[in-house]
């Protein structure tokens, strides 16, 4: 069993480090909050630390997963960041979805400390991480990989080096222009049933058993008829990975023009007030617009 370090229990993080803990490794955890520290601690057992260096100290892995570029770097670096307290040939994971420019700068940063940086953004949502069944995309060295794929196997379903560093964050960026073209097209299909004087559930049942079947339609479907958007991913956060992936097909030259308009829908959700309503209220954008 290792000795590990988690940063970030947000709503990913926090099941993520109980996963470990329940496999049997050590577990340090450290959250800007101490408040939910605290509450780990008390509901998993294990330690807390009140910096990221604190927490990395002694470790053979660290985990983080916080909310975007500046928060990675803020964990990361300085007198109090996590590589500051990180031993040479101690592993550093990243699961949260950031750019790849970001990546390789501390994939650099944590190499002149002669410390393994992998870069593995997830997938499954809320749900895959407190089912311990996230996809797990990675970048980074082959032998850092190798060795943190056992430890990342308390929380995923799947775990794959993508290639280098950075390619991790390239993959999650493919994983999120899918689903804001599936998220769209799921909510026009049962917009224009209920234009139809369709009954939703009934139409669900039928084309989900062919080819218009996804992830999305069959977890929801239900909630989007129903009108509850508080089931994981926030409209924010979405908008945040969007932008990620709208400026890097800018640099190579990718053209999105599915993704630029789906960006745009999550800003008129964001001016409805559904800034963290979850990613299927596209629906209920449609509904407005009657």
């Amino acid at each position: 069993m290792a000795k590990t370090a988690f940063l970030g229990l947000g709503v990913m993080g926090y099941p993520m480090a109980g996963h470990l803990k329940a496999a049997g490794h050590e577990v340090t955890v450290y959250n800007r909050t101490a408040t939910k520290a605290q509450a780990w601690v008390e509901q998993h057992g294990g330690a807390m630390a009140r910096t990221p260096r604190e927490a990395a100290l002694g470790a053979d892995f660290v985990f983080s997963c916080v909310g975007n570029d500046d928060d990675l770097r803020g964990v990361c670096l300085g007198e109090n960041g996590a590589f500051a307290g990180m031993a040479a040939g101690s592993v550093f994971v990243d699961h949260t979805t950031v750019s790849a420019a970001v990546t390789r700068e501390l994939y650099a940063a944590a190499n002149e400390r002669q410390v393994s940086f992998v870069d593995a953004p997830i997938s499954g949502g809320q749900a895959g991480a407190e089912n311990g069944a996230l996809s797990v995309m990675c970048g980074g060295d082959e032998g850092a990989y190798l060795r943190a794929e056992p430890i990342i196997a308390a929380y995923a379903k799947i775990c794959r080096r993508l290639g280098d560093c950075g390619a991790g964050q390239l993959t999650k960026m493919c994983n999120q222009i899918a689903i804001a073209g599936l998220v769209q097209g799921l909510s026009e299909a049962l917009h224009f049933a209920e234009k139809a004087g369709l009954d939703g559930r009934d139409v669900v049942e039928v084309i989900s058993q062919g080819a218009a079947g996804s992830w999305q339609m069959a977890n929801r479907y239900e909630t989007m008829l129903d009108d509850h958007f508080d089931h994981g991913f926030a409209v924010d956060w979405m908008r945040k990975d969007l932008g990620i992936c709208l400026k890097t097909a800018d640099e190579n030259g990718a053209s999105l023009p599915v993704t630029a308009l789906v960006d745009q829908f999550y800003k008129d959700v964001q001016k409805m007030g559904g800034a963290r309503w979850d990613t299927s209220s596209l629906f209920k954008r449609l509904r407005k617009l009657g």
